[in-house]
Parts: C-alpha cells; structure tokens; sequence
C-alpha cells in the first residue's frame, strides 16, 4: 500500500464524521442521528512537512508531492454491530486493511447533540466499541480454528503453530481483552498476519472536546484524563482535539488557519497532531527526493534499507540499485546547494546496507 490508512471509529454522535469532514473536506454527511454514512468514506489527506515548500524553492520544482494519510471513516458502531446492530458487521470489514486505528471517544457536554448512551462516560464508550471489535475477530479466529483442526491433525507444523497462537488470541478476545494484549514473536504475528485482525491493529484515542475547551483539555477536562489513563495502560497514545475546531480549520487558507490557532492558544492542528501521532505509533518517517521536476516526501518505517526505499519509488530502483547519494536536509539546507554542501563533504554516498534517516534528501543510483 502507497501511503498510510488510519481507520476512524467511534459511537454515533462522538464527532466522528465532523472530525472526518474537516481532516478531508470530503462533506461526508454530518447529520444529527446515527447510521448517516452508509458507505465508507476514504478522504486522502498531505502530511504536513515544512521542509518540502524549502526545497521546492531552492530547486525550483516544477511540482511538489507531499507524503500522504488516508483516513477511513465508518458508520458510528452500536452495541451489538458485530451481531449486525445497526449497520453492523459489514462496516467492520472495510477497516481491516487499514494499518492503525484512531478511536473517537466524546469528552464534552451538549445537550443538543443526543448520545445514544443517554449520558457523556468516555469509558463505558470505549468499552462497547472495544467489545464489538473483540466480538468481530471472535467470529474470524473461531472460523479460521475450525479450517486448521482439520489441517493440523494431518501433521502440518504450521498449521499447529497457528492453532496455537490463535488459542492465545481466542481466550484474549474470550474475555474482550483485544488481540494486541497478547505478546506475541515476529514469527507468531507472522503467521496470522493475513487476518487483519482488527484488534491487533495498533490503535491510538482521539478525546474530542468542547471548541471553548480545546487549549486546556489535556489538564482540565475530567474526561480526557479518563481517556488519558485508559491509553497509557494500553501503552497507546492519545491526541486531544475539537472537531468544531477542525471543522472551522478547513475553512480557512493557511494564513488565517495559523492566525485563528493562535487566537485558541494553540500552536499547531489537531490534524497535524493526529497525523504525526499515526507516525509515531507505526514507527514510520520520512525521506525527500528533490529536483527540477518534482519535490517529493516518501513514507517508509524506521529502519528500512536504502535499497528497500528505493524500492518506494520504484521496483526497478530497488533491483538494480548501486548506491544512494545522501546529504542531511539541514546541511542541504545550510550549505545552500547539493554542489556546496559536496564541496563540505556533507554528500555521501551509501550502500545496500545503509539504514535511512529521517529527511535524508536521496537520488539513488540504480542500473536495471
């Protein structure tokens, strides 16, 4: 998959399509009642990156393409939509070949936007929806033991080492415990990889509040905190936003957008924060190629082998990679010219074996 998708989902009514409508400006319906967005909406959204207009300037590109999120937005579950409760199950499945999950949970009081609870309770919320998704996988591991009974009483190893690691999973999701509590080897989530599981996904929970509140939630709103502290034992992390806010945003241009941030006290979107939180629950980074023609941001994992992102940009890139020319984009930057900063030494040029670098500004040399 090209870029990063980041499935959405939440209760009705949490501000799920609102928060979606401003990330995507895609005008997803926004109404007032539960199961108004049938269809999955797919909004593709830039990363923000401030180092690529630099570098479009200094190259003069003809175009510039920044790295890109998807953001997937489902109906509002309801207890029991794993059994088809409301719109049930069928949504489920469009979130499965997403990479993260990002959890809307409703942290602010308004008595005109009705919650299909009765009442504001962040974490019974989270619980209902982390019950149906446990209920979900249930039904897909227990399917897939039945298929490898069959097979591992023939005697096939693998077959045996995934009936045992999705034992592990059963008695996990048994007691609505997700996927991701169980420790788990590369190897063993190798196996089960092609599952999807939407419990295993990583996840990370979005605490929306009242517009008025935004600047001081992450202190003051006792429910944020609740959010906070569920999170922080799952090891997750939580971004606090207004979906009003987003929502007043992605009206503007980028100089009244920065301007009416201000004014609310804070110094960056919450788009920007969510996004940026995606990358860092997925250990993901990003690399640069600049020229006459096109200024780009590529997306990779930390980690990921020069010969491996070359292959990002294209497979051929990667079969017949020689060697990658790299310079750091603030030495590029510093020394004003790919020539100047070779002048300085600050020019390398890497081999398969290297690991890239967040903001590595590369031009591979590959012969196919």
């Amino acid at each position: 998959m090209s870029n990063l998708a980041v499935g959405i989902v939440g209760l009705p009514n949490v501000g799920k399509s609102t928060l979606f409508n401003a990330i995507t400006k895609a005008g997803a319906e926004a109404a007032n009642y539960p199961f108004c967005t049938i269809e999955p909406n797919v909004g593709v959204v830039p990363v923000p990156d401030s180092r690529l207009p630099v570098l479009h300037e200094l190259y003069k590109s003809k175009k510039t393409t920044p790295a890109t999120v998807s953001f997937v937005d489902i109906a509002g579950l309801v207890k029991g939509a794993s059994q088809g409760e409301g719109l049930g199950n069928k949504f489920l499945e469009h979130i499965r070949q997403v990479d993260a999950v990002a959890h809307v949970v409703r942290c602010f009081q308004d008595g005109n936007i009705t919650h299909v609870a009765g009442s504001i309770d962040p974490l019974r919320d989270i619980e209902i929806i982390e019950t149906e998704l446990c209920l979900a996988d249930l039904e897909i591991v227990e399917r897939r033991l039945q298929k490898l009974l069959k097979v591992a009483k023939s005697g096939s190893k693998e077959a045996k080492a995934e009936e045992a690691v999705l034992a592990q999973i059963k008695a996990a999701l048994d007691e609505a415990h997700p996927a991701r509590s169980v420790t788990l080897s590369p190897e063993e989530l190798s196996l089960i990889k092609e599952m999807n599981l939407l419990t295993l996904k990583p996840t990370l929970y979005i605490a929306n509040v009242a517009e008025e509140e935004v600047a001081t939630a992450e202190t003051e709103n006792q429910f944020v905190r609740q959010v906070k502290d569920y999170a922080a034992k799952e090891r997750a992390q939580t971004v606090v936003i207004a979906a009003k806010v987003e929502a007043e945003i992605a009206e503007l241009d980028e100089a009244e957008a920065k301007e009416f941030l201000q004014e609310m006290g804070l110094t960056e979107s919450g788009l920007d924060k969510l996004i940026k939180a995606a990358f860092d629950l997925l250990g993901l980074m990003t690399f640069l190629t600049a020229g006459a023609d096109e200024c780009r941001a590529w997306t990779i994992a930390k980690g990921t082998t020069a010969p491996k992102a070359a292959g990002k940009i294209h497979t051929d890139f990667e079969r017949g990679f020689i060697r990658a020319e790299i310079v750091g984009y603030d030495d590029l930057i510093a020394a004003g010219s790919v020539a100047a900063a070779r002048e300085k030494g600050q020019v390398r040029l890497e081999g398969k074996d290297y690991i890239m670098q967040d903001g590595d500004v590369v031009n591979f040399r590959f012969n196919v």
